[in-house]
């Protein structure tokens, strides 16, 4: 009897021993901690662990080029995280590539997948110029993203005797007598380096050359260097130099561009549709940049303006949504992969992608998700279905090695430091090296 009660006493202990222990999970996330409803997004990562007391979220926050320089540098020391957040090509080329994330379709399983809309579960559907090595599911995009979106604050235009512009000329009567008053036609902040590219010159390229254009670049059948696209260069150029975007925007952080706008210092502001969160009310300050009453009667988005000399009308940048990634190293059946799995399919549930679509962060692929939204995130899904056509946004398309180039170079012709010339030959310098280090 003395034996039996020693060894069930000792199965109690192991037992308790492994309820208290926990699975670590290393998690790269990708937020902007300055914008209002990261008190909304924490709250997300805080219910799971509340949920999940026997795992251990260890996750690093970081924003805009520093989350991408640190990611590179985990893919080149073979040290990714458990969890990552990722697109579905060109910035996060390399772990398709390299098959650094693990196939989502056998981890989460058909009956999972089904509740999102078919392109967001079937990679092929969407094309390999879109998601590179598209063979696998390495993430679900939780939206699909237009990268252009024309902000507009209709009431100042109103007051200073302007219409919401249809062309390129409109834009250029605005700019003496805003100019006059120390207000922006357009406001473009891009001194993070990739907004001039992702949220403007990528719609003006497919608007001036198309996507076939960018597909010849990379087949060796046209270059960088013709005169079509040298002209897209220049009519982006062109905004700069007839004082429509104010070259000072060079210098404006991404993360300081919402406030600026809201306070009236430019009449339109160029983003992306992700960015109506940062408008909305702060459920924790319960103030907004912009009040719902105003959003609905001074505000609106629209489509970026006719350009003289395109061919493709109206046409928008867009691609799949972001997601998130398990690492392909976690070994199959371990308790750190079930808890990654148990994480996505958080994260991807009805509960918090009716938050994401509620704090204006996207519209989801997962079927289903309604909410109550305020009027600049109603506004922003009329222009998303009036938009009929999508084109390439340049770094979902290009290595980072040819698109760093370019966005380099839309920083030097919006300081009017370098002409469009210089930096399509330096693009196609670029990406005659990539070519090569293909072959």
């Amino acid at each position: 009897m003395k034996r039996l009660i020693i060894a069930t006493l000792m199965v109690a202990v192991v037992a308790l021993g492994a309820m208290a222990q926990k699975t670590t999970l290393n998690v790269l996330y990708y937020v902007d901690a300055t914008v209002a409803g990261y008190d909304v997004d924490q709250a997300i990562w805080a219910k799971f662990e509340a949920s999940n007391p026997d795992i251990d979220l260890q996750k690093e926050e970081l924003f805009s080029e520093p989350f991408h320089q640190k990611m590179q540098a985990y893919i080149a020391a073979g040290t990714l995280p458990d969890v990552f957040y990722m697109w579905p090509s060109g910035r996060s080329e390399a772990v398709y590539e390299k098959h650094l994330a693990k196939d989502l379709s056998k981890l989460l399983g058909a009956d999972f997948l089904k509740n999102f809309a078919p392109t967001a579960t079937n990679p092929k559907a969407l094309g390999d110029s879109i998601m590179p090595a598209s063979q696998y599911q390495a993430i679900i995009p939780q939206a699909f993203t237009l990268t252009t979106a024309v902000y507009v604050n209709t009431k100042l235009l109103k007051d200073n005797g302007f219409a919401v512009p249809k062309t390129y000329a409109d834009l250029k009567k605005m700019v003496p007598k805003l100019k006059a008053k120390g207000i922006s036609v357009m406001m473009l902040p891009d001194k993070d380096g990739w907004p001039a590219q992702s949220c403007l010159f990528s719609t003006i390229s497919g608007r001036m050359v198309g996507d076939a254009f960018i597909d010849q670049v990379k087949a060796s059948k046209a270059k960088f260097t013709d005169k079509p696209f040298v002209a897209a260069l220049q009519a982006y150029a062109n905004l700069f130099k007839d004082g429509i975007i104010p070259a000072e925007d060079m210098n404006v952080g991404y993360s300081e561009g919402t406030g600026l706008f809201a306070a009236g210092k430019a009449a339109m502001y160029i983003d992306g549709d992700w960015r109506t969160g940062g408008y909305i009310t702060d459920k924790t300050s319960n103030t907004a940049l912009i009040s719902p009453a105003d959003q609905e009667s001074s505000f609106d988005i629209i489509n970026f303006p006719s350009i003289p000399g395109e061919k493709n009308a109206g046409v928008v940048s867009g691609i799949a949504g972001v997601g998130y990634g398990i690492n392909n190293a976690l070994p199959s059946g371990s308790a750190k992969e079930k808890a990654a799995v148990r994480l996505l399919k958080y994260l991807y549930s009805p509960e918090v992608q009716k938050i994401r679509y509620e704090s204006g962060a996207y519209v989801p692929t997962l079927k289903g998700v309604t909410g109550t939204v305020e009027p600049i995130i109603k506004k922003m899904a009329a222009y998303k279905n009036a938009v009929a056509k999508t084109t390439y946004v340049l770094d979902g398309v290009l290595d980072p090695s040819v698109f760093n180039v370019l966005n380099a170079g839309l920083q030097g012709m919006g300081l009017g430091n370098v002409e469009p010339a210089k930096v399509a030959a330096d693009m196609q310098t670029a990406m005659d090296a990539w070519l090569a280090s293909k072959k």
